[in-house]
């Protein structure tokens, strides 16, 4: 058994699906920056001054009464939160790298297409007359 698994991972798509993941989750952490740190703030600041990773609903307070500055401050009093800014956070987050793995499809696509057009046919050796 142990050598039908070394047979397993050891096979190429098996490391391809392992290089993918740990490269994805790279990716994954560098949109979440650049949502958080980069996109995020400028359309805060168009907005009135707000930020969002701290934009929330308190649905009951909690042992210490609100009002709450931040969500930690929320969690920390015991208070049931709605974060509504870190999901809209989230889904950016989400359709950037949705955008992107879109990108890298259609490329890989227009590539397998240029592969497998047949190749032209060869010209006549000899011209037909009539």
């Amino acid at each position: 058994m142990l050598q039908e698994f070394k047979e397993f991972a050891m096979k190429g798509s098996v490391v391809d699906l392992a290089v993918g993941v740990v490269i994805g989750a790279a990716f994954g952490k560098i949109v979440d920056s650049l949502v958080k740190d980069v996109i995020m703030p400028p359309i805060g600041l168009l907005l009135g001054g707000v930020d969002f990773s701290d934009l929330f609903f308190v649905l009951k307070q909690g042992a210490q009464a609100g009002p709450y500055a931040t969500v930690d401050a929320a969690t920390k009093a015991g208070a049931v939160t709605l974060n509504i800014g870190l999901f809209i956070n989230t889904v950016i987050s989400f359709l950037i790298v949705a955008w992107a793995i879109f990108i890298v499809i259609k490329a890989m696509n227009r590539l397998k297409r240029q592969q497998a057009a047949p190749p032209p046919a060869p010209p006549l050796a000899f011209p037909l007359r009539r």
